[in-house]
């Protein structure tokens, strides 16, 4: 199975094994520690929470070491982070997405709730230095009641309203294994003026987030021109690696908030 990354209009791809979260269900993870290869880097995940509980804290730790069981210590700044954590549940339902803290050592730590009982799959996104941008991932079961898994629709319209903001997601065409041009247009929902205050959201316009139906194809994209932050437009490329249908999250700032909008899209050979 292969993972596409592409960011700011170069692309690279990155194959890695993935769980099943099927075989998964009702396991504790605090005694459980799984790792992913990517490039010369493993990824050693490990969840801990006192429960596995919804709304119950659990620290999420990603130990990065080398081939030879070594902790990477140094990493490359991408988009203003070391790392960038990606969460979902298994239906793409849910998504957050968040920065954990280096403290050294090859390790990052984070903490976070998850919203329900289920399975949600962890996406880690870092660059050791000289080793290239790498994705690995990492499934993990919360217990309790699990809410009815919603089956992924293409939108019928492109265009969605978020607080007073209409927001428009437009492509030159959408097919599979080639470069697209995907640009989002912003404006205000009441008087249909253009949108010139958004504000730079990771060193950029904003940041987009492609998954597909099964879980399998991550895309991850930033802007193609870093300098036009505010508006109206975001201009980005993407490629997605197969056909099927993936959901997207748009992740841009205005008035300090960082607001985001979900699509989702059939994208065919």
């Amino acid at each position: 199975m292969v993972m596409l990354l592409t960011a700011c209009g170069s692309a690279s791809t990155t194959t890695i094994d993935m769980s099943d979260p099927s075989s998964m269900a009702g396991m504790s993870m605090s005694s459980t520690a799984t790792h992913q290869h990517g490039n010369d880097a493993v990824a050693h995940f490990s969840v801990v929470s006192p429960h596995y509980l919804p709304n119950e804290k659990a620290t999420i730790t990603m130990l990065i070491q080398n081939k030879w069981d070594r902790p990477v210590v140094n990493f490359d700044i991408m988009h203003e982070k070391l790392m960038h954590l990606i969460v979902v549940s298994e239906d793409l339902s849910y998504f957050d997405h968040l920065h954990p803290t280096y403290a050294g050592e090859g390790r990052f730590d984070v903490e976070t709730t998850f919203p329900a009982g289920g399975h949600y799959q962890l996406i880690a996104d870092y660059t050791p230095t000289g080793l290239g941008e790498t994705v690995q991932s990492h499934w993990v079961t919360i217990n309790g009641k699990e809410p009815k898994a919603v089956k992924l629709q293409p939108d019928r319209s492109l265009t969605k309203l978020i607080g007073d903001k209409e927001v428009t997601l437009a492509f030159d065409h959408v097919m599979a294994g080639m470069p697209l041009d995907m640009v989002f247009t912003f404006k205000q929902g009441a008087t249909k003026a253009p949108v010139t205050n958004l504000q730079p959201y990771l060193g950029s316009a904003g940041h987009v987030v492609a998954i597909s139906e099964d879980g399998k194809e991550y895309v991850h994209v930033h802007p193609t021109d870093d300098a036009a932050t505010s508006g109206p437009i975001a201009k980005f490329s993407i490629q997605f690696p197969k056909k099927g249908i993936y959901k997207i999250w748009g992740q841009f700032q205005q008035n300090n908030e960082v607001f985001i909008v979900p699509y989702i899209i059939d994208v065919k050979l």
